[in-house]
């Protein structure tokens, strides 16, 4: 009976995957493709696989607004090079719709951004964006995941649950206008990003891993009660000064409260304005500060537990190169699960640890499939179970 049954899901699945159909999109419809991204929806079906030519008459635009309102992927025909759609793009959410969107650029136009409509009812809407060149992303509605690899973005993405890895944009913000009514199974993952302004946790519906990162400032103004969140192996950096701390922990933005942070192996350089403190925290939640560097002397202000913290350190920044050199090397924690790629130990700052930042820089693998997300165990016993979760995405 099991094997009947089992043999029963395997060909349900091949027929789904069987009626899966591509639809082409080229420049005035050559070849008997779409003549617009557009007419290519409307013709699709859940599940389907829109695959775009870029232009090379013109200016190179598929001059369109798009309203995507099915289950779809959209890919170039042309192998790492990029289609270009000037106009914006709105995302209908609806449970269990899955939107991936690759190889997309926008132009350098503000004005056309990536929107999630709306919340979603009765589940959850998930948008996967890699390898674009985007101007903003707005996905806060509730219950929607976004996840992001390898994209240029310049201006903000706001997202109110997903995983952002290896991407170059000005701002990052985890923020939702709603709890989440249907939560998704894992948290906010915050790894290998450059954002040239800040990164933001607006949201209280799930605990955040912030990882191996190059910012000029780290703010937190909302967290889930009694979760545990980590801000591990980040280089920030702001050679222009502000009016709060680098690391600034406030109740201030969110109804959310509470919860435990934990704020290690960063390395930590800024320009003294309003305050002099390196980690600033007006009590929201239980934050503990560990083997953190910095050049400038460590000051905090708030309620931290401390320990092996160092201030006035040698140490040299980069933000056009993103490199930070110095006595950050080997000054992380010495546990062995925060040893560096070479299994020496931690070196504090984002090329640190088993998230480093050289995971996923330089981006460019010469038009090779990436992967972007990796878990293992550290350690593997004889009697364990060899858990491995992973995830990539082809150029």
């Amino acid at each position: 009976m099991n094997k009947q049954l089992f043999f029963i899901a395997i060909a349900s699945l091949v027929t789904s995957i069987a009626s899966a159909t591509d639809l082409y999109v080229r420049d005035l419809g050559a070849g008997g493709a779409y003549a617009t991204v557009s007419a290519a929806i409307a013709a699709a079906s859940d599940g389907d696989r829109i695959i775009i030519k870029p232009k090379t008459s013109g200016t190179g635009a598929y001059v369109e607004n798009l309203t995507i309102n099915k289950s779809l992927t959209f890919v170039s025909e042309t192998i790492y090079n990029r289609y270009f759609i000037k106009g914006s793009i709105n995302i209908t959410p609806q449970a269990g719709r899955v939107v991936t969107i690759s190889g997309l650029s926008s132009g350098n136009f503000t004005i056309y951004n990536v929107t999630v409509t709306a919340p979603t009812t009765g589940g959850r809407t998930t948008v996967n964006l890699l390898n674009c060149d985007l101007n903003n992303v707005d996905a806060t509605p509730a219950n929607t995941t976004t996840n992001m690899s390898g994209c240029s973005v310049s201006g903000y993405v706001f997202f109110s649950h997903g995983r952002l890895t290896g991407n170059r944009m000005q701002s990052i913000n985890a923020y939702n206008t709603s709890s989440d009514s249907v939560l998704a199974a894992d948290g906010v993952e915050i790894i290998g990003n450059s954002a040239s302004a800040r990164i933001t946790n607006q949201q209280s519906s799930y605990s955040f891993k912030i990882y191996n990162n190059f910012t000029a400032s780290m703010n937190v103004y909302g967290s889930k009660p009694s979760s545990s969140n980590e801000i591990i192996n980040n280089t920030i950096y702001d050679p222009n000064g502000g009016d709060v701390a680098p690391i600034y922990i406030t109740g201030n933005g969110d109804p959310g409260s509470g919860g435990n942070i934990a704020i290690m192996n960063n390395a930590i350089s800024f320009v003294v304005a309003q305050t002099n403190a390196c980690i600033q925290t007006d009590g929201i939640a239980t934050v503990t500060a560990s083997y953190n560097v910095s050049t400038n002397a460590f000051v905090t202000e708030g309620a931290i537990t401390q320990s092996n913290n160092f201030g006035a350190v040698n140490m040299n920044f980069d933000n056009t190169a993103y490199t930070v050199t110095g006595m950050n090397a080997n000054a992380g924690n010495p546990a062995l699960i925060y040893t560096d790629l070479d299994l020496t130990r931690n070196d504090a700052g984002h090329y640190g640890g088993s998230n480093s930042w050289e995971n996923y820089w330089p981006a460019d693998g010469g038009g090779m499939p990436q992967v972007n997300y990796l878990v293992t165990p550290r350690a593997i016993l004889n009697s364990s179970t060899l858990n491995v979760k992973g995830s990539g995405y082809s150029k």
